[in-house]
């Protein structure tokens, strides 16, 4: 038996989705599963489509009110049992101060109950607290679930950390099995950055009396799939909800990948896959030509089909044709009369009723004179008369005077009555 405690003090990483999506994985590979929400908020009994009920034996009164395991076990699909979780048990670390041994309680209470599990799965609230601790003192291995984000990869350092504490105190056979990667996006350069730092952390690792010397990063990555978030809704499963969606790929091959680390000759099972329906393409129809058609279905021996034939075969119809039918290819007058030709054995002619076209008025041939309109008279525009007046010379000398020209003194002439100077 293999009890795995999935764990992240961040949150959003999808622990609880692992959970549940790995368990439904492990069971359809013929593994018994028993699945522990350790979580107060109880994400993990809701993906079942069980409300949490204070009235039903959860989790908190396996702890505080000292009741069996095996009481809290319910079935809730084939090969998959659930202990459910409740609010109250978000009082469970404050009540269990007083409580001597009380980082041993949920193992104790696996061991001394009697039942068949292949797997346990624990998942664990995102703290490091008591309910945390209770389930790496219970657990063989950790698994941690991990975005590749910057703020994610900086954690997983102080988680280690515990897993060694507890590793050292409480629980010997402790270890670390790996890392997977959820919400996985390979385009990114952030990604590929993140994968490079874990590595390197991994191999240094190695060789060295640590929890994690032999873990690894799991080869299976969680791939974003909406379908993963629309699940819990339904109280399904991936492996019910999307049963070849991408979501449920993955977590088939982890669940193949976490089965071979223990037994490397495992033979998983796989849901065969249906055969995809064949969606043959809507037959051609050839047009119809002056209201005729037909459609003609040929033997083996038939003959070359003519244009007029159609591209489509249909059935036979042996039943008279009906008052008004034609059909095409035919050389009989006859058949503009509304009787059927005489069918030729190689082909079987089905009679259609041809539609009728729409009433069209007559054109009449003659086309009636159209009067011409009456003008108006154009009266003629007459110019206005312009009289030019004679200029008079007085006026226009008056209004124009000669320019004075200027003359020197000694020039001057004297004027008549001047004195002269001797």
């Amino acid at each position: 038996m293999r009890i795995i405690a999935l764990m992240n003090q961040k949150g959003g990483v999808g622990k609880t989705t692992t959970t549940v999506n790995l368990g439904a994985a492990l069971a359809e590979a013929g593994k018994k599963v028993c699945l522990i929400d350790l979580d107060p908020q109880a994400h993990l009994t809701i993906n079942y489509g069980i409300d949490p009920d204070p009235e039903q034996v959860s989790l908190y009164d396996v702890l505080i009110e000292d009741r069996g395991f095996l009481e809290a076990v319910m079935k809730v699909q084939e090969n998959i049992a659930l202990v459910p979780s409740s609010i109250d048990l978000a009082a469970a670390e404050v009540e269990l101060v007083t409580k001597l041994g009380r980082e041993l309680l949920l193992r104790k209470k696996i061991d001394s109950a009697k039942h068949d599990f292949d797997y346990i799965l624990l998942d664990c609230p995102p703290s490091l607290g008591l309910l945390t601790i209770n389930a790496l003192a219970a657990a063989t291995e950790v698994i941690i679930p991990m975005q590749p984000h910057f703020l994610a990869l900086q954690g997983v350092a102080k988680l280690l950390e515990t897993v060694q504490l507890v590793n050292r105190r409480m629980n010997p056979r402790l270890k670390v099995s790996g890392i997977v990667l959820t919400m996985f996006d390979a385009q990114t350069k952030l990604t590929q950055e993140v994968m490079k730092e874990l590595e390197s952390f991994i191999e240094a690792a190695q060789g060295k009396p640590l929890p994690w010397a032999d873990a690894k990063i799991f080869d299976t990555k969680i791939r974003r799939n909406i379908k993963l978030a629309e699940a819990p809704s339904f109280g399904q499963t991936i492996i019910q909800y999307g049963t070849l969606c991408a979501g449920a790929q993955d977590y088939r091959a982890l669940a193949a990948e976490l089965i071979r680390m223990s037994d490397p000759t495992a033979v998983i099972r796989t849901p065969s896959q249906p055969v995809p329906a064949v969606i043959r393409p809507a037959a051609k129809i050839a047009p119809a030509a002056k209201g005729v058609v037909a459609a003609v279905t040929k033997s083996a021996d038939a003959p070359a089909a003519t244009k007029a034939d159609l591209v489509a075969p249909t059935e036979q119809v042996s039943s008279p044709a009906a008052p008004g039918l034609v059909t095409a290819n035919s050389a009989d007058p006859s058949a503009a009369t509304g009787k059927t030709a005489p069918i030729a054995s190689a082909r079987t002619a089905v009679a259609i009723p041809s539609v009728p076209s729409p009433a069209v008025a007559p054109v009449s041939s003659t086309v009636s004179a159209v009067p011409p309109r009456p003008t108006a008279p154009i009266k003629p525009v007459s110019k206005p008369v312009v009289t030019v007046k004679p200029i008079d010379p007085s006026k226009l000398a008056a209004a124009h005077p000669p320019a004075a020209v200027q003359v020197a003194d000694s020039e001057k002439q004297p004027a008549p009555g001047d004195e002269v100077a001797a």
